[in-house]
């Protein structure tokens, strides 16, 4: 296996200089869509089959990823009749519980699309981005997203899609309680009472329940001035910025009756998007699905930045999911050569525009960032160069965001402790990156 990959590797390399085909030294870093997709394979390679496992972002059969990678695919293997590409999709509640069995079975896929990646690379599964992916492609990352698939400082998750995070709020609803959306935490509360007072259902819906609690808390812990890692070396849950942020939301929000009828501790985001496009929202945190979702059902919403302690919070969340590429198959190179395919500019705006997700590359956010049918994706887009991520290069993230889906929720009960569930996550946390180093 370590031959193949040095073979396969000093390949790869020649061909990112531009010592096997004069047409990739050409490309620029944000125009390599139309070269890359024919040209990386030898002419006497053996007939490969690739498998891929990847996520559904499609909420139906009418719009489930599968058929995405099912053109892509057909595209692919046309221009490449040495190379078979086999997708399997699973729903994002099975996905990365499919890829761990396939791995622990020891039959993994060539490529997983999945949520985490730090696992796999601390146990020498991955390949390194620089072993599979040409140079133009690699290069063509949007730089806050690349930096977070690293590793003790080595790259081996590729971002595949990406979204930011806004407050939405109920225009029609504001408009009859004589509102203007919330700049700070102060005026979010005062927007919220005037809401409850005119009967508003969840005048803000707090998801803290155990779908995506993890990512609720922490733009409200971004919007406290906190964050789950303040420093690079360990985790900071219990600091406190955070403390005090919970402790706002316990006895400012929650206590006071601003939260609706389902305690946030059961409140999924699902079930709170669901109650936005219904009208019966008044504000709620929420990535770029939603406005499909809101528009549909006749929702009219406008969307700010989350309000801070004294203004506009600066530093949104941001959240990637992770493309793969293992090892144990040995096909670094048809890998390398499909995903330059995968991540070329078309391709990406394709995905990003069907499932209203934020590109990952340098060249298609360009293209989303002045186009008139993505005028609706660029405030998201905006807030992406000044997002922060899950610490996901951390090897102990997973069980760690496990930890606060479950535990996160009690911190705002009638008898929560924010301090003291902050403080229990934290020596959980501790414990776990002790393990994993």
């Amino acid at each position: 296996m370590s031959n193949q990959l040095g073979s396969v590797t000093v390949q790869r390399r020649a061909r990112k200089s531009g010592t096997i085909t004069g047409a990739v030294a050409g490309v620029s870093a944000l125009g390599m869509a139309a070269v890359l997709t024919g040209c990386g394979l030898s002419e006497d390679s053996d007939d490969v089959t690739l498998r891929l496992v990847a996520a559904d972002y499609g909420d139906s059969s009418a719009n489930s990823s599968k058929k995405y990678w099912d053109k892509l695919v057909e595209g692919y293997e046309k221009d490449h009749p040495g190379v078979t590409v086999e997708v399997s999709v699973y729903s994002w509640n099975d996905v990365d519980a499919e890829v761990k069995s396939m791995v622990d079975a020891g039959r993994a896929p060539d490529m997983a699309q999945i949520g985490a990646y730090a696992d796999y690379a601390a146990a020498d599964l991955l390949y390194k981005v620089s072993d599979v992916l040409s140079i133009p492609v690699e290069a063509d990352f949007v730089s806050q997203l690349a930096g977070a698939g690293e590793v003790h400082g080595v790259r081996y998750g590729m971002p595949f899609a990406s979204s930011t995070r806004l407050l939405f709020y109920n225009k029609s609803l504001f408009a009859e309680a004589g509102l203007n959306p919330p700049t700070t935490w102060a005026e979010l509360a005062e927007d919220a009472k005037a809401l409850k007072d005119e009967g508003v259902k969840y005048p803000y819906a707090l998801p803290l329940g155990s779908e995506e609690a993890q990512a609720e808390t922490l733009q409200w812990l971004l919007s406290g001035g906190g964050g789950y890692t303040q420093t690079v070396s360990a985790y900071s849950l219990d600091s406190t910025e955070n403390v005090e942020t919970f402790d706002w939301l316990k006895d400012d929000l929650v206590g006071k009756g601003l939260t609706g009828p389902v305690a946030p501790d059961k409140l999924n985001r699902a079930d709170a998007f669901a109650a936005f496009a219904a009208g019966d929202v008044g504000m709620l945190n929420g990535h770029p699905s939603l406005m499909k979702a809101a528009a549909s059902k006749g929702v009219k919403f406008g969307m700010v930045p989350m309000p801070g302690v004294a203004g506009p919070t600066k530093v949104s969340m941001g959240v990637a999911d992770w493309m793969t590429a293992f090892k144990q198959n040995g096909h670094a190179e048809q890998v390398g050569d499909f995903l330059d395919y995968v991540y070329s500019e078309k391709n990406v705006l394709d995905f990003s525009r069907e499932y209203d997700l934020l590109p990952v590359t340098n060249s298609a956010s360009q293209v989303m960032s002045t186009a008139k049918e993505d005028a609706d994706l660029k405030p998201f887009l905006d807030q992406l160069p000044l997002s922060e991520t899950y610490p996901v290069g951390r090897t102990s993230w997973a069980k760690v965001s496990a930890e606060i889906k479950q535990r996160i929720g009690r911190a705002v009960t009638a008898n929560g402790d924010p301090a003291g569930v902050l403080g229990e996550l934290q020596t959980t946390a501790t414990t776990l990156d002790a393990g994993t180093g």
